[in-house]
């Protein structure tokens, strides 16, 4: 390993230990002051320092346990890719166990203080921004460390950088095409796009080759063999056979519009970037709805309880990898459903403390996956027409 790689090793371990650990002690010691002040007063007073010093001492002892006996061996065993943790790599340990190591107990400590104060009469500290803002902030900083610290941070992105797990809206993964039979016609491989054209008269009456082989097309519209000479017949067309340079193209389809003049370097782009802006879009709605409960209306009320306990199940979607298939229903199921009906509760009783824009924002998205994976299943909504 070189000293380079190894520096960026140790920045990229030091900032998680530090997103591990900080969270927590600013929580727990601001918990720790609540407690010390109704301490101070109860009737007859108690010893305040004493319960804050036991609190403090508390989550100094529970951030050594953990990190020495769950974290450092999880990152040995990652780094020594122990197949029963990465082998499928359509999961991420070290995101799993930071969200239930660090961001559950500092969403646990937000409840109960919220509850301190309600059952003793005291409105001493909302955590309205510092806090939640820090652990929010340390989640995203994990997930950008996961996701950007096996890419070069020096220089040009390169084919592997291109590959890294970056939003789901642009193609990341390609698969290789089998070689097929050039006289039987394989099934389609699913991804692969094998360019056509719109064939002739003649060519659409028997849709065969000048060598007789069937030129049928499959169902999703792919030709499994394509071949214009006849030296060249028994050479399948495959996406393998294909340059890197196509292969790059592929991936990142260029924009019709693309500016060529002198003004070209504001078109500027690259994948690495793209990792930090798609790792804060992620979170952008779990952390308005967290801001939520620090409106003084919500906080000293129980709805603390459903927006902190729906909060962190919408923070186990970074389990999954970014490219993932299961994102989408687990968006909805976790996040986009959920904080609808809390949203519209939040609005009913103690009115607009949460924008009115991330409601229709989460109604219209569960709409849409029911409406585009489900209900254009049904024959009255298969509208489908050949076009010829």
């Amino acid at each position: 390993m070189g000293a380079g790689k190894t520096l960026k090793f140790a920045i990229c371990e030091v900032l998680q230990f530090v997103g591990l650990c900080v969270p927590l002690f600013i929580v727990m010691q601001r918990f720790a002051v609540i407690v010390s002040k109704v301490k101070d007063l109860a009737q007859p007073p108690g010893d305040s320092r004493t319960a804050y010093w036991l609190i403090v001492a508390a989550s100094v002892a529970y951030v050594t346990s953990t990190a020495l006996f769950i974290w450092v061996p999880l990152k040995y065993m990652v780094f020594q890719k122990k197949k029963f943790l990465i082998g499928r790599k359509k999961w991420r340990p070290v995101a799993l166990v930071y969200v239930i190591l660090s961001t559950l107990p500092c969403f646990a400590f937000l409840i109960a203080s919220s509850e301190v104060q309600i059952h003793n009469n005291m409105k001493h500290d909302m955590f309205m921004e510092v806090p939640v803002s820090l652990i929010l902030f340390s989640l995203i900083c994990m997930d950008v460390v996961e996701r950007i610290r096996h890419l070069r941070l020096t220089g040009r992105a390169n084919d592997r950088d291109r590959e890294a797990e970056i939003p789901s809206t642009i193609l990341t993964h390609m698969e290789p095409v089998t070689p097929l039979n050039p006289l039987v016609p394989g099934p389609a491989v699913p991804g692969a796009a094998v360019p056509t054209s719109v064939p002739s008269a003649s060519q659409h009456n028997n849709n065969r080759n000048p060598n007789g082989a069937s030129m049928r097309p499959e169902p999703n519209g792919t030709v499994p063999l394509v071949s214009d000479h006849p030296g060249n017949s028994r050479r399948p067309f495959s996406i393998s056979g294909l340059s890197s340079r196509s292969e790059s193209i592929a991936a990142y389809p260029m924009s019709p519009y693309t500016y060529t003049g002198p003004l070209r370097f504001l078109c500027a782009t690259d994948a690495r970037a793209d990792v930090i802006v798609d790792s804060f879009m992620f979170w952008m709605d779990t952390v308005e709805m967290v801001r939520s409960a620090g409106h003084p209306l919500v906080y000293y009320s129980g709805w603390v309880f459903p927006i902190y306990i729906f909060s962190y199940l919408s923070c186990l979607r970074v389990v999954v990898m970014p490219h993932s298939p299961l994102l989408s229903s687990l968006g909805v199921a976790l996040q986009d459903l959920p904080f609808f009906f809390v949203r519209a509760g939040l609005v009913a009783f103690f009115g607009f403390v949460t924008p009115v824009l991330y409601m229709m924002k989460n109604l219209l998205i569960c709409l849409a996956f029911i409406y585009f994976n489900f209900m254009t299943k049904l024959r009255i909504f298969n509208t489908e027409r050949m076009v010829f």
